[in-house]
């Protein structure tokens, strides 16, 4: 019933969430043309449900092929960004494609942030558990890690990810899949919009999960 419930309300808020974004969506997508070379969404490749793969669509906030001309995290005056990106992603408007991928059931709204194969590849023992769960786009990562950009600074950013900020996401990956439930998804939900709004102090609300 948890399942049926949260497919259904994933479907239904998404195709709220798209239709009330809609003018953003075409505003953004024209700026980001104007802006730079390349497509408007960006297809990146993560990890899905069971160790399988699906593209994960973003408003690109990049250069062309960034990926190839740096690593998987992102600086805080990353030479890769553009202008129209740099604000995109401060406001977090550049998730708003994930609606697609909800719809298209590929995600979740909410569940365990999705990832690139390179660290999917290195999970053992209960880190695997994560992969059992349908990625999201909201979970008690992000939540945690609202700021990411200047969580990592300006220097060895993929060195201090791998070592610090991953192993802490992977921990709050695997609270959310032991503790899942209906109600917990809709609190991590409404802290999520609390925090797009610009309330404070939902950063430790992992801390409240018994």
């Amino acid at each position: 019933m948890y399942l049926f419930f949260k497919r259904t309300f994933d479907l239904v808020f998404s195709f709220l969430a798209l239709l009330v974004f809609s003018p953003i969506f075409m505003v953004a997508a024209i700026i980001i043309k104007l802006n730079s070379e390349g497509p408007v969404i960006y297809k990146g490749e993560r990890t899905s449900k069971d160790d399988g793969i699906f593209n994960l669509y973003k408003f690109r906030t990049m250069v062309v092929d960034a990926e190839d001309k740096g690593g998987y995290s992102t600086a805080l005056d990353d030479p890769r960004l553009t202008s129209v990106g740099r604000f995109l992603r401060k406001y977090k408007l550049d998730e708003i494609p994930q609606f697609i991928n909800v719809l298209f059931g590929d995600m979740s709204l909410v569940g365990p942030r999705p990832q690139v194969k390179y660290y999917t590849n290195q999970y053992k023992g209960d880190d695997l558990l994560i992969l059992k769960v349908k990625p999201g786009i909201t979970d008690l990562a992000t939540l945690y890690f609202s700021d990411m950009d200047s969580v990592l600074g300006k220097k060895n950013v993929d060195d201090k990810y791998a070592k610090e900020i991953e192993p802490q996401k992977n921990l709050l990956r695997l609270q959310y899949v032991k503790k899942r439930s209906f109600i917990l998804d809709l609190r991590i939900l409404i802290a999520t919009i609390l925090r797009f709004i610009g309330a404070k102090g939902v950063s430790s609300f992992h801390k409240d999960i018994k």
